[in-house]
């Protein structure tokens, strides 16, 4: 269920302050990157809060919110994933660790980063490229 603007100290109540400035930071950096729409959502049996990035009725990534976790998904479709195995060499061992160990059904493939510093974002910046071109 589509839910209000979710402030800052909702966010740092439910993930904690450090994993807050985690996704002010990645947040900050699509903001800045692409015109996207945000949304957010109640999380559901698993999580309190998902704040979907969309274009139009397309999702490019979501991020999903619960006590002192903070996940960052990105669903590749079958011609997504064959532009991932181009970049998988600029792609750390945890990132491919993650990709590879997630299952593909047939709506594609749901990876699920789970957030607990900035180190990445470089690299889910080159996996965004792939669902949707920036605008600089």
């Amino acid at each position: 269920m589509r839910i209000e603007q979710i402030d800052f100290e909702q966010i740092i109540s439910v993930v904690g302050n450090k994993k807050a400035k985690v996704f002010k930071e990645l947040t900050d950096i699509i903001n800045d990157k692409y015109d996207l729409e945000i949304s957010w959502y109640d999380g559901g049996k698993k999580w309190i809060y998902e704040c979907k990035y969309k274009k139009g009725s397309k999702t490019i990534c979501s991020f999903l919110l619960r006590e002192a976790t903070l996940g960052f998904m990105i669903i590749f479709g079958k011609d997504e994933r064959e532009k991932v195995e181009t970049i998988r060499p600029n792609l750390s061992k945890e990132v491919l660790k993650v990709y590879d160990d997630t299952p593909i059904y047939h709506d594609g493939k749901w990876v699920m980063f789970e957030l607990d510093d900035s180190s990445m974002n470089d690299q889910f910046l080159q996996l965004l490229t792939i669902k949707r071109k920036p605008k600089c």
